[in-house]
Formats: structure tokens, C-alpha cells, sequence
């Protein structure tokens, strides 16, 4: 096997060869030109040492920078040359293996990135094909033009906090169809005062909206009247504003028309329905996973998309000393973004956060009435909750009550695990003593303040 390490550029390649035993055949590295007639050049030069050291087989190993890579990985495969990557980090951290030296330059990284596949540090690249290809795509462009919509937005703050302080109570939503409407026409409040209530009735008019925000006119007229923005460069600056809403309303548009896209190629793959029926994943949620996913069914276990995500757990430990578990954040950041964003909806819109949000709501007041002392329990089988779920409710009912005690890892008397949240208080009263049961004596917990009422909470987490 030709083992031939190439160290991508913007516009030159380098490369180098070496055979599974780590000896190099190369003389030295070939550049060659980012376009066809380079890669040409690359592989003719391949294919001419693999046949002088009778080598069957070429493999060529990269290193993922940017998208630089796309174009010759790509035709690299065409040309039934395998193509496999490692990790930028892993060449950086090895650059001194190679001659006890930190230099690191375009024509020593081709053998140090050989090396790393010929002692297997490499993985497979994933190109997306098909729909998913056409996913990542329009979720790329949705991230663009979703940052060059903030980026307008904080110039605009910017500008109107300089010349126009009290913009936030005058237009309210700052990027609404009103306010922009306005913008375009009278940023500041010599221009509305000139134009009056009347002008920027009509201003709303011919722009063809309708709503309450008409009668924000003589509201804005009184802020302009009280402004205290500078007066000096208003004029110079007037242009930067109108351009500054005028592009805002025209991302939000595109913004709008991208999604609608990136919806419908959702919809094309298969089981997208089943997923959009879990309480709080929406269609930009899910858009934004399967972009970034890709063909999910290229994964055989959970761990798999875990780690691509870069949510595995790792903990630096030596000896006595352990370390504190955290992500590794080795993967796809947006991916991660996406995943932990659906959890979050999830976590919020779920039925069983529904519930308990409700029960309490309506237990604070009956506090508030001072209604007699109750007991209440709810039951959520494994199906509709789990551990984590059952944490949230505890730090619910903890930061409701202040008093919580929590009793996990016990058995029930059929042997199944379960968890119970016990909070028991009575109507104020100094000579009471607070009682917590349901709970083993070494589980108590002795140091519970007053509070003023009995709640109970048991999850039984079935198998």
C-alpha cells in the first residue's frame, strides 16, 4: 500500500509518500496547483511511485482545512483513490515525533499526516449526497444571512442610540413592520417632527400596513420633541440608517423564503412526520439537526452521533486525582448547537413539564388562601419521564419551596428503582415542627426551614 499524505492550501497542495512500514519513497514534496490539471499532476505522480515499488493500492490521507478539501477529495474518489482524513489537532500535536522540532510548515505536514494513517489516527470523510447535500446547503445559508440580520441590527442600535436615545419606548419593536416602514422614510427626530403626525400616518399608509401601530404616531411626535440625541452628523448618517432597515427588511424576507426551503426538502426524507410530533421540536430544529447529521442511517450506535456531536464525556484523571466530567466539544459545533436547542424545547414543551408547572401554579395559590394542609401525588410511568426529567422537577420544586427532600437509588417493595420528592410543611406556626416522611432515617434531611403548606411528589421510574 502507498500510503500519500497531503497537506491542503488555499491554492497549492503538497504531498508526500511513504509505505506501511513508515519508510518514505517520496524524494521530497510535490506541489501542485488547487484546479484539474494539479490533481492530474498529483495522481500521475502516485500512480508512477506506486508501480516502482510495486505498491497495489494508494491511499490518500488529508488534512480537513476549511473547504478547501471538497474539490480534491471529491475527485480523488472519482478516480478510485481512497481518501481519508485526520485531525488537524492530532497533526499539531505530533509535529515534534517527526524531528524533535516545533517547526511545522507545508512540506513537513504531508509525512506527518501520512504517519498518522499508517498507524490507523484517521476516520472516513463524509461528503453529504442527494437531499442532504441540497439540507446543509440552504441551513448554511440560513446561518449567513441570520448573522448578517444581527449584524445590521446592532449598527442600527448603534446609530439611533446616538441620535435618537429614546428609540426603544418610541418604536417599540425595533425591527417590526412599523418601525422599519418608518426608518427607511424618518430615522430621526428632526425628520419626524417635520413630517408629524399626519406624514407618518401616511408614511404607514402607502407602505400598506395595517394594525394597532397607527396610533403610536403621536407618541413618536412627543419622543422626537423630548429627544435628547446629538444633533451634529445626523445628516451624514441619516443614509447609513435607511440602508441599515432596508436590508434588515430585505434578509428577513430571503431569511423567510430559505426556511420555507429548507422545510420542504425536510419533509422529503423519510420519518421527518415522527420526529416533528415530539412536544417542542419544530421544523427550524429539526431542519438544522438533519443538515448536519446527514444520512443517519451511516450510524450503528447512539455513541456515534454523540461523539460527532462532540457531547462525549471526558475527565482528565491520574492517580487520586479526578478530574471533573465534562464534553469533549470535538465535533460538529452547529450540530451541537442543534441538539442541545431541541433539548431545551423539549424540556419546555413537554407534556410532563407541563403538568408539574401547572400543579404548582395552582398550589401557590391555594398558599395564598391559606387553604388547609393537603397532600398531593403524581405517578409518571417510564414512558412519559425519565432521570432527567425527574431532576428538573426536583430543582423545580426546590426553587418553589426552598425545602426538598430528595431520596434516590431506594428500591420499592416489587424491586423497582424509583425516586420520591417529599415536601411536607404545616400552616405558620412557631410551636410546629416540620416533618418529612416517606423517607429512611439516614435519608432525612434535619435542616428544613418553615414553609407553609404539605406537598408530595413521587415519579416512579418502571422498567
Amino acid at each position: 500500500m502507498l500510503i500519500v499524505g497531503c497537506d491542503i492550501g488555499s491554492e497549492t497542495h503538497y504531498v508526500r509518500a511513504i509505505d506501511t512500514r513508515g519508510r518514505e519513497l517520496s524524494r521530497k514534496a510535490l506541489a501542485f496547483e488547487n484546479n484539474a490539471e494539479g490533481f492530474g499532476k498529483a495522481k500521475g505522480w502516485a500512480v508512477e511511485l506506486a508501480a516502482k515499488h510495486g505498491k497495489k493500492q494508494i491511499v490518500l490521507g488529508l488534512e480537513p482545512t476549511g473547504h478547501y478539501w471538497f474539490a480534491i477529495a471529491s475527485w480523488m474518489v472519482s478516480q478510485e483513490i481512497s481518501v481519508v482524513q485526520v485531525n488537524p489537532y492530532a497533526v499539531k500535536q505530533t509535529k515534534e515525533v517527526e524531528d524533535n522540532s516545533q517547526r511545522k510548515d507545508d512540506r513537513k505536514d504531508p509525512k506527518l499526516i501520512a504517519n498518522l494513517v499508517k498507524d490507523g489516527n484517521y476516520g472516513m470523510p463524509y461528503l453529504p449526497e442527494g437531499i442532504y447535500a441540497d439540507l446543509r446547503g440552504f441551513a448554511l445559508f440560513r446561518d449567513q444571512l441570520t448573522e448578517d440580520r444581527i449584524r445590521c441590527m446592532n449598527r442600527l442600535h448603534r446609530e439611533l442610540k446616538i441620535y435618537f436615545p429614546e428609540y426603544k419606548e418610541a418604536y417599540g419593536k425595533v425591527d417590526g413592520a412599523f418601525s422599519l416602514a418608518l426608518l427607511k422614510e424618518a430615522p430621526f427626530p428632526k425628520d419626524i417632527l417635520k413630517l408629524g403626525t399626519a406624514g407618518i400616518r401616511e408614511i404607514w399608509h402607502n407602505a400598506k400596513l395595517r394594525g394597532r401601530g397607527y396610533a403610536k404616531a403621536e407618541e413618536l411626535v412627543r419622543y422626537a420633541e423630548e429627544s435628547i440625541g446629538l444633533k451634529e452628523g445626523a445628516e451624514e448618517n441619516r443614509e447609513p440608517v435607511k440602508w441599515y432597515a432596508e436590508e434588515i427588511t430585505r434578509l428577513t424576507e430571503k431569511l423567510s423564503e430559505i426556511e420555507e426551503k429548507l422545510h420542504q426538502k425536510c419533509m422529503e426524507i423519510p420519518h421527518t412526520e415522527n420526529v416533528l410530533e415530539i412536544p417542542g421540536i419544530g421544523e427550524n430544529i429539526m431542519g438544522g439537526i438533519l443538515s448536519e447529521l446527514g444520512d443517519i442511517s451511516r450510524f450503528d450506535d447512539a455513541k456515534e452521533l454523540q461523539k460527532l456531536s462532540g457531547l462525549g464525556l471526558v475527565a482528565c484523571s491520574s492517580g487520586k486525582h479526578t478530574g471533573e466530567t465534562r464534553i469533549s466539544r470535538r465535533g460538529r459545533k452547529r450540530l451541537r448547537y442543534w441538539l442541545f436547542q431541541g433539548a431545551r424545547s423539549a424540556v419546555a414543551h413537554g407534556l410532563v413539564w407541563n403538568m408539574i408547572d401547572k400543579r404548582v401554579k395552582a398550589t401557590m395559590s391555594k398558599v395564598q388562601e391559606e387553604i388547609a394542609p393537603f397532600v398531593k401525588k403524581h405517578v409518571f410511568s417510564r414512558d412519559t419521564v425519565d432521570a432527567k426529567y425527574i431532576r428538573q422537577i426536583a430543582v423545580l420544586f426546590l426553587h418553589q419551596y426552598n425545602n426538598v427532600s430528595i431520596c434516590q437509588g431506594l428500591e420499592r417493595k416489587d424491586g423497582k428503582p424509583w425516586l420520591k420528592i417529599t415536601v411536607k410543611t404545616f400552616p405558620f406556626s412557631e410551636d410546629k415542627i416540620l416533618e418529612v416522611t416517606g423517607i429512611p432515617k439516614e435519608k432525612k434531611n434535619n435542616n428544613l426551614d418553615w414553609i407553609d403548606h404539605i406537598e408530595e411528589c413521587e415519579a416512579f421510574m418502571d422498567d
